[in-house]
């Protein structure tokens, strides 16, 4: 469970958010969402760490990670997987070089393990074959046209899908999506929607989606929190955003969908 409590953050003079207060729940699809400069995107980086608060707490399964040493903090951020708008791949690498760099950094040089990893996590967001088809010339022959592809030779979507390959390394407790169908297409939005849901199901992770498509706000949300002026202004499911009467909801709705 991911406890936000009445976080503060400015900028000099400029106030961004003034006691923000979240409750995450385990293995929930959470999507917090708002206007262009309403704080979403500075929230995202004092939960995992980037930024300091101004005031308050970032609470993981009890532990505050602004309170921690830097061994504690390092822990904790390993549970962390984190999809970046845009899928920010390293052009120079192949995909299979993306995929595993956190593991390469980490020291981990053994070419069957760095496979194996990278095999499971692509496979888990479809850009392989089933498990059943991994010993076939198939797949084989698959792995080695996937693998040494260039970012460059993939659809937007595929980038995407190898983006949040990466972030599934090590099997993450949590999973961030920084704007995760920005720039997309609504065939490709839906897919990558899609894919957010059954890893969700499938691995039974965390998963906090920022965002202010409220397509996919509808086909993968849990619970959802609207940041206006700073503050959690709505908190609640699907129907009650639907069916709320308020009206900056209603607008914000109409506006984004």
């Amino acid at each position: 469970m991911i406890e936000i409590k009445n976080i503060y953050k400015s900028f000099g003079n400029k106030k961004v958010l003034s006691g923000v207060n979240m409750t995450i729940p385990k293995g929930d699809t959470y999507c917090v969402i708002g206007k262009s400069g309403s704080g979403k995107s500075v929230l995202l980086k004092i939960m995992i760490g980037i930024l300091k608060p101004d005031k308050g707490d970032i609470i993981f399964d009890g532990l505050d990670i602004h309170q921690l040493d830097k061994k504690q903090s390092f822990e904790v951020r390993k549970k962390i997987g984190f999809v970046f708008q845009g899928a920010a791949l390293f052009d120079s690498m192949t995909v299979f070089e993306n995929t595993i760099i956190s593991m390469y950094e980490h020291g981990i040089r053994d070419i069957n393990t760095l496979e194996k990893e990278a095999i499971r996590v692509l496979s888990a967001v479809s850009l392989l074959p089933e498990m059943d088809q991994r010993n076939s010339d198939y797949f084989l022959k698959e792995w080695e046209m996937l693998k040494n592809k260039k970012p460059s030779d993939l659809s937007g979507g595929m980038r995407k899908r190898v983006g949040v390959a990466r972030a599934l390394v090590g099997k993450p407790e949590y999973i961030f999506y920084d704007e995760p169908t920005t720039g997309l297409d609504p065939v490709t939005s839906e897919q990558i929607d899609n894919m957010i849901a059954e890893l969700a199901k499938k691995l039974k992770v965390t998963s906090v989606v920022i965002t202010h498509d409220m397509f996919s706000v509808y086909r993968i949300a849990d619970n959802i929190s609207l940041l206006h002026n700073g503050k959690v202004y709505f908190s609640g499911n699907v129907e009650k955003l639907k069916n709320s009467n308020d009206n900056i909801v209603k607008e914000f709705i109409k506006r984004f969908s």
